[in-house]
């Protein structure tokens, strides 16, 4: 038995990938190293990232896969239910073992499961695209936060680098407690250290932009007068708009007393 520990990245897990077809070792289980329960009976492997092979793993599914397959597997990591990392070990086994593609192997439960967690992931992140809503604050900065489903925070910044190429602006996802961050120049991830039961939900109001609570009451008005009530339809209303995507949008807050 194996039990792997990795620091939670994607090139972590490819280097768990490498580590093993080297040793010969499949694991038993892959954890990241903070969630990680010590196995009683069997070998303890901590890996270390290592950029060089992980860049050995990509390339070797680079001369076997489609870019779409590669993506797929991508998504799979941002998946992030329980068991992904053996789906996504499972897969690049069975890539590296087949003299033929398996792209189309559906009978083979981890291509399958790829296939299910990448069509998740891409809707959610289609999803955040549409519904999030940026604050502007006094500092001239557009923030939003979000908390999807999926770790989709690398897929959508660059539909928002396109979009708002002259703005500054940061999106924070509260679940996973990071954030990226655009200058005018170039998109980084950012950590934010918060105290102890401190999430950053909204902007306060002493920070937010005189002119804001205005724009979005103004929305509000814009979308009560667009609606039409003979032609409300709840079940196709909350298909295209899950009732969890609402705390993202103006139009579904609360009406503000004048």
């Amino acid at each position: 038995m194996h039990f792997y520990t990795y620091d939670g990245t994607f090139e972590g897990l490819l280097t768990v990938v490498f580590e093993a077809f080297e040793r010969k070792a499949w694991p038993t289980t892959i954890e990241q190293q903070h969630l990680a329960q010590p196995g009683m009976f069997g070998e303890n492997i901590t890996v270390v990232t290592d950029e060089e092979k992980a860049g050995r793993v990509w390339q070797g599914l680079q001369k076997k896969l489609s870019v779409g397959a590669l993506q797929a597997l991508y998504h799979t990591y941002l998946w992030e239910q329980p068991g992904f990392e053996q789906t996504v070990f499972a897969y690049i086994k069975l890539v590296f073992s087949s003299a033929q593609s398996i792209e189309g192997n559906y009978a083979a439960p981890c291509v399958l499961q790829v296939q299910q967690a990448a069509k998740q992931v891409h809707r959610e992140k289609h999803r955040m695209e549409a519904f999030v809503r940026f604050e502007k604050t006094a500092d001239n900065l557009y923030f939003a936060t979000i908390s999807p489903d999926f770790n989709v925070l690398p897929l959508i910044v660059r539909h928002f680098e396109k979009r708002y190429v002259d703005q500054r602006w940061a999106i924070y996802d509260t679940s996973r407690h990071y954030g990226a961050y655009y200058d005018l120049e170039q998109v980084s991830l950012v950590n934010l250290e918060l105290p102890p039961g401190k999430r950053p939900n909204i902007v306060a109001a002493e920070a937010k932009d005189q002119e804001e609570d205005i724009y979005q009451q103004l929305w509000q008005v814009y979308f009560d007068n667009v609606n039409i009530p003979e032609r409300k339809n709840p079940k196709l209303h909350l298909r295209h708009m899950p009732r969890r995507y609402w705390k993202y949008l103006s139009e579904k807050q609360p009406r503000r007393l004048s």
